[in-house]
């Protein structure tokens, strides 16, 4: 078996996560987040759409986590994101950060926002 190690360029993994919180890149924040090739900050969730639409000319896909729980995101949210060009993934925020590290790692073009567990 070949090990290789994980190098990431533009953008910082998910070291882990917890009640209200998530790790990225080794810095601990608080809240709903986003995550991705120009840095990590606040999200105000559902309502606030502008910092994802910022997002669209330098990623492929977003993945929005919701939570503990899978839950649908506001169909006029997935409408704008998806008619600005945007891939958008929908799943609990534990199986998001997974998938999100694994395609940052192949280097992929993608951004994550996350509620928090």
């Amino acid at each position: 078996m070949r090990l290789n190690e994980v190098t990431y360029t533009d953008a910082q993994p998910v070291d882990g996560y917890g009640p209200g919180f998530f790790r990225i890149g080794g810095e601990v924040h608080h809240g709903s987040l986003l995550t991705g090739p120009r840095g990590t900050a606040p999200w105000g969730g559902y309502t606030d759409a502008a910092p994802l639409l910022d997002l669209a000319e330098a990623i492929d896909v977003l993945f929005i986590g919701t939570g503990k729980e899978l839950s649908h995101i506001p169909a006029d949210l997935r409408r704008t994101l998806e008619d600005a060009g945007l891939g958008v993934e929908i799943m609990n925020s534990s199986a998001a950060c997974r998938t999100y590290n694994v395609l940052l790692s192949e280097g992929r073009r993608i951004a994550l926002a996350l509620i928090p567990v």
